[in-house]
């Protein structure tokens, strides 16, 4: 199901800095969530799997039923929201996995997914939401007046956000130390310049579900591009250094004001 895919001199020199002696593989297959069996495979590839293990606790009941399984105790890497390329640290050493559904996309763009990946890799920071939020998950659930798979969307968007304010300034640097992908990092983000202008009143007029507009938000944090209120509240050193405990504040107070 993996091979090991070849890098651009620029992504190696990422991966040397970042998360050196991380292997970078291609899946045969799309994945959301891989089964556990092959799962399994990598540990052909690797020195040893340690799977993560979350308490059951932090879950609700009425959670999507995958939250459920994350906090089992099955060995399983990736979840539905992470994009095209998935990372862990389960495996020694790390492993990022790039899905074929990158195929078609600019290779510069690309090159930056995994840079990206491996960079995410290499700090120490959960692999998931559900390891960022912990226990404040079911805080955050009682904060969102959304169905579960809302909630689930909105969590997922907000721990990317925060990992998006630990990683930009090392994607800004990479316009003078590596300029294809600094390039590619900062075309992304002029792209999304667009979609978020008016997305305060897309929300307010019902024209865009809560949820997606802040997946839509929190990427732009990564990109350091200007976000519309309520989501400019998250770009801020507060929810860098705060984390999970600041979402969820900051979710209560967007609900109490759209109310």
């Amino acid at each position: 199901m993996f091979s090991e895919r070849d890098l651009s001199p620029s992504v190696a020199a990422v991966r040397d800095e970042h998360a050196p002696g991380a292997l970078v593989l291609d899946a045969a297959t799309d994945f959301e969530t891989i089964p556990p069996a092959q799962a399994e495979d990598l540990g052909l590839l690797v020195d040893s799997l340690s799977p993560t293990e979350y308490d059951p606790a932090w879950v609700p009941e009425e959670a999507p039923e995958l939250l459920h399984r994350l906090a089992g105790n099955e060995f399983t890497i990736g979840a539905p929201g992470d994009g095209s390329v998935a990372w862990t640290r389960q495996t020694d050493p790390p492993v990022v996995i790039v899905k074929p559904r990158v195929e078609g996309s600019p290779e510069s763009f690309i090159d930056f997914l995994v840079a990206e990946a491996l960079v995410e890799a290499g700090l120490d920071v959960p692999e998931h939401f559900l390891g960022f939020f912990a226990a404040h998950y079911r805080d955050l659930a009682d904060a969102t007046p959304l169905d579960p798979n809302a909630t689930y969307q909105v969590a997922a968007a907000l721990y990317d956000g925060w990992l998006g304010l630990h990683t930009r300034d090392v994607f800004a640097d990479w316009l003078s130390t590596q300029p294809a992908l600094g390039e590619a990092w900062q075309d992304a983000g002029s792209r999304l310049e667009g979609r978020l202008d008016g997305l305060a009143r897309e929300v307010a007029l019902g024209q865009t579900d809560f949820s997606d507009a802040t997946e839509l938000a929190c990427s732009g944090l990564k990109h350091a591009v200007e976000l519309p209120a309520p989501f400019a509240a998250l770009d801020t050193d507060a929810y860098r250094d705060r984390g999970a405990p600041y979402a969820v504040k900051w979710a209560e107070k967007t609900f109490e004001s759209l109310q």
